[in-house]
């Protein structure tokens, strides 16, 4: 039996009870300190980590001026490479403190932690591929988390479950606007030709895209009566086509609840919890109370 598994006796009165899930050991001390928000100390090193990571985005956007870059070239490059290292080792202390590293590794935020560091690195073999680094910017959604705002944690679950809810029907949807595109396209390139710049379907279908997003870029304009008849239904079943997908996700918005959220994560991967009072990991399956 894994020591993972094995029940703990219960407190005496004098003891001093532990939250659910927080472990006694160094590594489970680590894991409460990096992963979440409810002691001091965690706080503290998430308040740190989210001050650094607007430094370095601020440090790569100030890098992208060119009177900056000439003038703070090396101070900035020293920042960035102190700024990787520091996040590098954050990375390696964050799979360290969990049982499955290989989980948090594909979880979103660990996707997002290791996307964060890799730029810097790829930028010894393709240089510029450091400007990737406002990847980073992304991190700073662990602010909710760490200022207890998980009220929004929660309706960003709203908006979420919406979009996700929301896909098939404006999937078919943007399918048949595809099909409308091609009839237009084809449809201009009969009727208007070479001589007022439909040159082909692909062209013709462009100036589609254009006219029914109502983008009119005019570029490509209609010459003859029925082309511009064409073109006016065209943008007037283009305001029409914009309103269907608000349509669609607001519906769904009155299907979804709003489900409490909590600033705890699975001491397993590390995910986030999204049930304060659950006992066991929704990704993983990992036992949450002690």
């Amino acid at each position: 039996m894994r020591r993972d598994d094995v029940k703990t006796d219960t407190p005496s009165s004098g003891s001093k009870t532990t939250a659910p899930g927080v472990r006694t050991d160094l590594r489970g001390r680590l894991h409460e300190v990096i992963f979440e928000a409810d002691t001091p100390a965690g706080k503290a090193f998430d308040v740190v980590l989210l001050v650094a990571i607007l430094a370095s985005v601020l440090a790569v956007i100030l890098e992208s001026v060119n009177s900056i870059r000439i003038e703070h070239r090396q101070l900035l490059r020293q920042a960035e490479w102190a700024f990787t290292i520091l996040f590098t080792l954050e990375y390696a202390l964050r799979l360290a403190t969990v049982r499955r590293p290989i989980r948090y590794a594909f979880s979103f935020y660990g996707l997002v932690d290791l996307l964060s560091i890799i730029p810097t690195y790829l930028s010894l073999l393709l240089p510029g591929t450091q400007s990737l680094l406002v990847i980073r910017a992304l991190r700073l959604m662990r602010v909710f988390r760490v200022l207890k705002l998980a009220r929004f944690v929660g309706e960003g679950e709203v908006i979420q479950a919406a979009l996700r809810a929301s896909m098939p029907k404006i999937t078919v949807f943007l399918l048949a606007v595809c099909m409308v595109v091609l009839v237009v396209g084809a449809a201009m390139h009969l009727i208007e030709g070479d001589e007022a710049g439909f040159s082909d379907i692909p062209t013709s279908m462009y100036w589609a895209v254009v006219t029914m997003t109502t983008v009119g870029y005019g570029d490509i304009t209609p010459q003859t009566t029925i082309g511009k008849s064409l073109a006016a239904l065209v943008m007037i079943t283009g305001y029409g086509i914009i309103a269907v997908p608000t349509g669609i996700v607001t519906a769904e918005f009155t299907r979804v609840r709003t489900r409490r959220t909590g600033t705890q994560s699975c001491p397993a991967c590390g995910v986030d919890l999204k049930d304060p009072d659950a006992r066991f990991c929704a990704r993983c399956g990992a036992q949450l109370h002690a």
